[in-house]
């Protein structure tokens, strides 16, 4: 029997954990070149002078539409929309009836009656199911990512423009009246004669403006940037550069959805696709739980308890309610200690087999990249992501480690690669797990972005 939905895929496969720990896929793609110029230069640029990322393809894009759209809102969000309308943006964070983190995206209200989701397929499907469900009087539209949908052109360019020298371009680039500039604020521009809407974001922590419009107009938006951006030493952000960005503004762009388990998610289980990305979406790395809720994370872990609000009814609440006194875990960057990261490399020159590779500049081989932080042997958190930052000159990656050894300076280890040679992804070599030091900081590990990127003005 073909599997027809996520339920009949979980079946086929024993357990949830087990299809996804042998799942077929790799890291999550970005359908752009790998690099324009080179990639270090090209990470370096966000830091130094300015950079251009295209944010066109990788994003799955959801329209909400009509009188219901902040009821629908409120209803999935941990977030308050009680302010809501046109213009406004949010980081929108969805948990389910058990508190736990199914992922976030980014909110643009474009009108007091429709709003837009952009991010990794997981929350757009579940709000889609959600407005399907409700009753609420809310229509929804898909715009799918490009790695699902390669001949069909998206509706929207979405450039992002970012670093020191952002603004100046930004602002020779302007036609229309002056920028919004404040975090997370939305405004519009118009470049080449062409309206465009902005929201003040950026990946790598530095100031800037995310812009975007009709994709008719996406390449004289394009030239008239480059052709000003040339005059700053502004460039263009490839793939490999592009998958740095979140570890150096310290977001964890997908902690797996919780919705493999439980009575209350069956129905939504039965709901998605057998070929969808919830299905076919790999986990990677040196924790491999039999239970799949083992790897559910809480807003705490991602520290997303900042943005929760119980001003308003929504799914989760009442778990998280019961969590709020604790205890947590702390999201902290993890800098992995330079002589253990050259054995992984100096392996690669050693007898077969050696530790598991680290592709440069980002050695995630999964979707969801989760490794055990240990403390003399005992596991005491999570790490994910590992990446090479051409900005620091290290080996990084966000972790969420027990309370009492989230100050700086804490020395842990990250255990590295997979047991017994590795699972059944056809992408992962045969390799031996080793112990990789590594260090406690903050996060965005950089000190600009962590202490100024969100007063932006």
């Amino acid at each position: 029997m073909t599997a027809k939905t996520l339920s009949d895929r979980i079946r086929e496969s024993g357990t949830a954990a087990n299809m996804l720990q042998n799942a077929a896929t790799g890291p999550y793609q970005f359908p752009i070149p790998p690099a324009y110029t080179n990639w270090v230069e090209e990470t370096r640029a966000w830091r130094n002078s300015a950079v251009l990322l295209n944010q066109s393809y990788h994003m799955t894009d959801l329209y909400l539409r009509g009188p219901d759209v902040r009821k629908l809102l409120e209803r999935v969000g941990i977030n308050s929309f009680a302010t809501w309308g046109r213009n406004k943006a949010k980081q929108l964070v969805c948990v389910n009836e058990d508190g736990f983190v199914i992922g976030d995206v980014i909110c643009l209200g474009l009108e007091d009656d429709e709003s837009l989701l952009i991010g990794r397929p997981p929350v757009c499907n579940w709000v889609a199911y959600q407005a399907e469900i409700s009753g609420l009087n809310v229509t929804t539209e898909f715009d799918i990512r490009s790695l699902e949908n390669p001949d069909q052109p998206r509706k929207l360019y979405r450039y992002e423009v970012q670093g020191p020298k952002a603004l100046d371009i930004l602002n020779e680039v302007n036609e229309g009246g002056p920028l919004t500039t404040k975090f997370f604020n939305m405004g519009e521009m118009t470049i080449a004669g062409c309206k465009a809407r902005t929201l003040s974001h950026g990946m790598g922590g530095a100031q800037g403006l995310e812009i975007w419009g009709p994709y008719a107009e996406h390449e004289k938006v394009y030239d008239r940037l480059m052709e000003v951006g040339a005059k700053y030493g502004m460039l263009r952000a490839g793939a490999r550069a592009y998958s740095t960005a979140a570890m150096e503004s310290g977001w964890i762009p997908s902690p797996l959805p919780a919705i493999y388990s439980g009575d209350a998610m069956q129905a939504y289980r039965d709901w998605l696709p057998a070929n969808g990305f919830e299905a076919t979406t790999a986990v990677g790395g040196s924790f491999e739980p039999e239970d799949v809720s083992d790897y559910y994370l809480t807003p705490w872990d991602l520290a997303y308890h900042r943005v929760i609000k119980f001003d308003h009814d929504f799914i989760g609440r009442a778990a998280l309610e019961k969590m709020v006194d604790g205890p947590h875990r702390v999201k902290v960057t993890l800098v992995w200690d330079k002589e253990d990261v050259l054995k992984i490399f100096g392996g690669l020159m050693e007898a077969f087999p050696g530790p598991k590779l680290m592709e440069m500049p980002t050695g995630n081989y999964a979707a969801h990249p989760y490794d055990q932080v240990l403390l003399n042997g005992e596991r005491v958190g999570l790490s994910t992501y590992p990446t090479y930052s051409a900005n620091e000159r290290a080996w990084i990656s966000l972790a969420m480690v027990r309370a009492d050894l989230a100050e700086q300076g804490t020395k842990l280890s990250i255990l590295w690669g997979e047991a017994n040679g590795g699972s059944r992804k056809p992408h992962v070599e045969e390799h031996t797990q080793m112990e990789v030091g590594a260090e406690v900081h903050p996060w965005p590990i950089h000190d600009a972005s962590r202490l100024t990127y969100r007063k932006q003005d």
